[in-house]
């Protein structure tokens, strides 16, 4: 009778084995099927935001040809249409109208930067640069002499940077930016050109700080096309993941990340002043006063030296032009009223239009950026004194009577305590 119930016993076993097996057979073919599943609807999201946002083609073949009808001239056309010497190369776009792009003309490494898509217009929130128009080239027109193209250009800047700032001196440099073939004339073609430039926050502040550090050169142009100077180290600190990943990272391990993936705290403090004197050039220069709107670390970049560079300016304004842009914006509460990423001002509720005073000043910004980037790793003995000037920093306030002489003075002494104590470093 044991004999006969053995092989009940061991068919069952073997009935029930079977049946975990295709159990399990089931459950990984599902998870593979899921995996799959999964990985194509990443790959055809990423292929068809990279579609959507990389038109590279579309933006050089827009240009070549009004270049190859004489619509437009610049220092950069004959490489980008005849010689083939200025190529495109990784895309960086993150706006389908904005096209950014690594490039190399010649022995120079660079960023390509074009514009698309065809309606001119400002807006508040992130669309901060006026986008194409159908007649984009338009102006100026056949016939147009080199003293009303002047015209054109000094009551464009008026309107942008207001009366104070030195105009005459600010027209003679976008003239001399726009002969780009240095020949002592300018051409319809480059006037044209240029004037498409003109309407392009970035490009006026890279010929605004020409001649300091902290922002990319301005390489040559061919048309609403230019090229700046190429920064290796971008952003200002920490690193960049695929996004399935950042929807799974807590925000604290995140930050914790990003400081472990910065430079040394020496390093640090040399990026820091170079921000806060990009901050001192823009505050009440001689061609006006413009507002940092974007304060985040993908804004900011150095270079091997740990010299501080802008990389995206898009969001950078003259100070008169946003406060004519913010006189005109309606509003119900205070965050109707922000310009670009950080630029806020407060909400006139009788008026029901927002206040052209901005609320904090690009210091007090740029204090907010840099705290924690500068609190971390910071050496014992200074911490106290330099979180008090941070706060301090971050305490200013727009509207404030003597802000101009305060911002001075914290300014002054952010920079002369970092610098004391990296003065006598090889990093300094």
């Amino acid at each position: 009778m044991a004999r006969g119930l053995f092989p009940r016993a061991w068919i069952s076993k073997s009935y029930h084995f079977q049946v975990r097996l295709s159990h399990v057979r089931v459950k990984y073919l599902f998870l593979t099927w899921l995996a799959v599943f999964v990985g194509s609807w990443v790959i055809y999201v990423q292929y068809s935001s990279y579609t959507e946002l990389c038109r590279g083609r579309e933006c050089q073949s827009n240009i070549c040809d009004k270049y190859s009808k004489g619509v437009i001239d610049g220092s950069a056309c004959n490489s980008l249409c005849e010689k083939g010497s200025l190529y495109f190369g990784r895309c960086l776009s993150s706006k389908p109208n904005n096209q950014v792009y690594t490039g190399s003309w010649g022995d120079v490494d660079g960023v390509i930067k074009c514009q698309l898509d065809d309606v001119l217009h400002y807006e508040l929130g992130e669309e901060l640069e006026p986008r194409k128009e159908s007649g984009l080239f338009e102006k100026p027109t056949r016939g147009t002499s080199v003293e009303k193209f002047k015209e054109m250009v000094s009551s464009h800047l008026k309107a942008k940077v207001g009366e104070q700032a030195n105009l005459p001196g600010l027209v003679a440099l976008i003239l001399s930016v726009a002969d780009s073939n240095k020949d002592g004339h300018i051409s319809l073609p480059e006037a044209k050109s240029a004037w498409a430039l003109l309407q392009l926050n970035e490009v006026l502040l890279a010929v605004v700080l020409q001649d300091r550090e902290h922002t990319p050169k301005l390489l040559g142009f061919c048309g609403d096309l230019y090229v700046v100077e190429r920064v290796l180290y971008t952003p200002l600190y920490g690193i960049s993941l695929p996004w399935p990943m950042e929807l799974w990272i807590p925000s604290g391990f995140r930050r914790s990340l990003d400081q472990w993936f910065a430079p040394s705290w020496p390093r640090k403090a040399k990026i820091s002043i170079g921000l806060l004197e990009l901050v001192e050039d823009v505050f009440h220069g001689p061609f006006g006063s413009f507002l940092v709107c974007d304060m985040r670390p993908e804004s900011f970049g150095f270079t091997e030296r740990y010299d501080l560079r802008l990389v995206d300016a898009q969001l950078v304004v003259p100070e008169e032009a946003f406060r004519s842009i913010m006189k005109q914006q309606r509003c119900h509460q205070d965050e109707d009223c922000v310009y670009g990423v950080d630029c806020r001002t407060s909400c006139d509720l009788d008026q029901g239009r927002c206040s052209p005073q901005v609320s904090k000043p690009n210091l007090a910004r740029a204090c907010e950026a840099l705290k924690d980037y500068l609190l971390w790793g910071v050496p014992s003995h200074l911490f106290p004194e330099l979180e008090k000037q941070l706060y301090a920093c971050m305490a200013l306030r727009g509207s404030a009577q003597h802000m101009e002489i305060e911002h001075s003075l914290i300014l002054n002494n952010l920079k002369t305590l970092l610098w004391k104590q990296i003065s006598h470093t090889k990093d300094s």
